[in-house]
Formats: structure tokens, sequence, C-alpha cells
């Protein structure tokens, strides 16, 4: 193969997520879709990887901001705040529910974009803000 012909395989990037509350979702389809292009790979899979104990990314409607808002709810109600957990620091609960909802997702990349569903976006899970976190996206031919 000529010099420069290589395609790459697989690239990671990463960006920062900066949140201004203990709880939150924070949309980043575009951030995400952005590493995507970047990688310039048309087919393959995105890995989107959160590397925290109190957050987590989920794959779930963007149309209707109502419905981040009732998952976050229903955590709470299922694992709330103050419950006389034995962590010191406490923040335990946030800890659940990082683990309930997943540090990674795995989207299939066709035509060079994120084959999401219609009603589909990338969401940031904030536990334990406010922060400043980070987010990998490593994306695979």
């Amino acid at each position: 193969m000529r010099r420069g012909s290589l395609r790459r395989r697989s690239m990671t990037e990463q960006f920062s997520v900066a949140t201004s509350e203990r709880e939150v979702f924070v949309e980043i389809t575009r951030e995400v879709q952005e590493a995507v292009t970047a990688s310039g790979v048309g087919e393959g899979v995105c890995h989107v990887y959160v590397p925290h104990t109190t957050a987590a990314v989920t794959v779930n409607e963007r149309a209707d901001p109502d419905v981040p808002e009732d998952i976050l709810g229903m955590l709470h109600t299922l694992v709330p705040h103050k419950a006389g957990y034995r962590h010191i620091e406490g923040n335990a609960d946030a800890h659940i529910k990082a683990t309930l909802v997943g540090v990674s997702e795995t989207i299939p990349v066709s035509g060079g974009r994120l084959a999401l569903g219609r009603w589909q976006g990338v969401f940031f899970c904030e536990f334990d803000g406010p922060r400043r976190r980070q987010v990998a996206v490593t994306v695979t031919a």
C-alpha cells in the first residue's frame, strides 16, 4: 500500500461535560456525532464510555424533555439520596444509580452517522454534581 492510503480502523476522542446540578441528564448526541464524523468511519460501531463511578450514559428519547426528568424522578424514588447508606462520602445513591444506568453505550454507525432511532439521543447522566466530567468516544470500522 502506498503511504497515506491506510484508513484508520479505530479512533478515540474525549470531551468534557460540565453540570450545574446534582442530578441531571445532558444530551451529548451532537458531540458524539462530531467524534464519529472526525473518525472518518462510514460503517462500524461507536462506543461511548464515562470513566466515572457516579455518572453514566444512556440512549433514550430526546424529543420530550419530560422523559429524562421522569427517569431521574423514578431513580430518585428507587434510590433516595439519604437512605442510611454506609458509604462515608454521602453519595452512595449516585454510585448505585450509575451502576443501574451503566457507564457505556454502543451505537451502530451507518453512512458516517450514528444509527439512532427517530426519537433517540445520547445522554450523559450526572448523579453527583455539579462537576466537570469526561466522556470517551471510540469509533471502530
